[in-house]
């Protein structure tokens, strides 16, 4: 930069301009290495990761068809000597894993659709409708996220017994009552997720078929809510996985005899299975059993994985 002197007085003179042709400096060699051995750690990290969450399902799927023997003998191999597919109809049928089967999805589907279809309702008003204690009641349906569920276990108990005794429907060891006590479990999550989804609709849409003269019930069950479908099969999927995994509720609500899968799920399930096939040494009748229980669970992320990403990632844009 060249300067100008007048007198006294020393000012800066104009500043040359710029080459564009001029090579910009290269970046510091030691960020460089820095950045790839950051790289090559995190790398790595996810890779053992990986190994550490794929090795142990693929260690049960193949375990499940292994003869007992093998199963005791070589416990960490992965191939088995013969596949032995007896396994899993021993487990499904003497294990009673098919009543549980049934009994979970008939509780899944009801809890599920019924979840959804309150939760998306509740979410839609509080979030596209503006009255006195729109957020007060939004946040006391938050405020269900911050409670374990460990806390309620008497108070559900007793509430649930004494609606058994008010109405026999309702009572002890009914999928009624377990499918109830599901939506509730599931209602402020869902609620909470399809608030922030319904707050990224556009206004226009929700306006021009107001305008067209559509009700408020027509205009959600028509407009937003197959414009919500990305978010509602990201939640189901969030509600369908967490009610099958679910184990705490079920055993605490409902008590059956032991060998009498008449209400049972397949969380209960599993665990009688466990215990019994223990006793019995069928380990790989058990190994069956694991695996046709988290099957189904796969099988819905495989297919349904992008679904669930789009949801989350529209749920948070605005």
């Amino acid at each position: 930069m060249s300067t100008v002197t007048h007198g006294d007085r020393t000012r800066p003179g104009p500043v040359p301009p710029t080459d564009p042709t001029r090579p910009r400096p290269a970046p510091s060699r030691v960020a460089a290495v820095g950045s790839r051995i950051f790289n090559g750690f995190s790398h790595a990290f996810l890779v053992v990761w990986a190994v550490m969450v794929i090795y142990p399902l693929v260690w049960v799927v193949m375990s499940a068809f292994k003869d007992d023997s093998q199963v005791i003998r070589e416990p960490l191999s992965l191939i088995p000597h013969r596949l032995h597919w007896d396994n899993f109809s021993r487990a499904w049928g003497e294990g009673h894993l098919g009543a549980f089967f049934l009994n979970t999805v008939l509780v899944l589907a009801g809890s599920v659709l019924l979840t959804m279809l309150l939760g998306s309702m509740a979410a839609y008003v509080l979030a596209r409708y503006e009255f006195p204690g729109n957020r007060l009641i939004y946040y006391m349906f938050l405020s269900g996220l911050t409670l374990p569920i460990y806390l309620a276990a008497v108070p559900l108990f007793k509430g649930v017994y004494n609606m058994g005794v008010v109405f026999p429907l309702l009572g002890p060891n009914k999928h009624l009552m377990l499918i109830m006590v599901y939506v509730a479990w599931s209602l402020s999550f869902t609620i909470f997720f399809m608030h922030s989804f319904f707050r990224t609709l556009p206004d226009s849409i929700a306006e021009a078929a107001m305008v067209d003269g559509a009700s408020h019930s027509r205009l959600f069950f028509s407009v937003m809510l197959p414009m919500a479908r990305p978010g509602l099969i990201s939640i189901g999927i969030f509600n369908v996985l967490g009610q099958w995994n679910q184990w705490y509720l079920p055993t605490l609500l409902m008590q059956s005899v032991a060998g009498e899968p008449k209400h049972q799920v397949i969380s209960q399930g599993l665990i009688e299975l466990s215990v019994n096939q223990g006793y019995r040494s069928d380990w790989s009748g058990l190994f069956a059993g694991v695996t046709m229980a988290m099957l189904p669970v796969l099988i819905v992320y495989v297919i349904f994985q992008r679904q669930v990403q789009s949801g989350l990632t529209a749920g948070v844009s605005k």
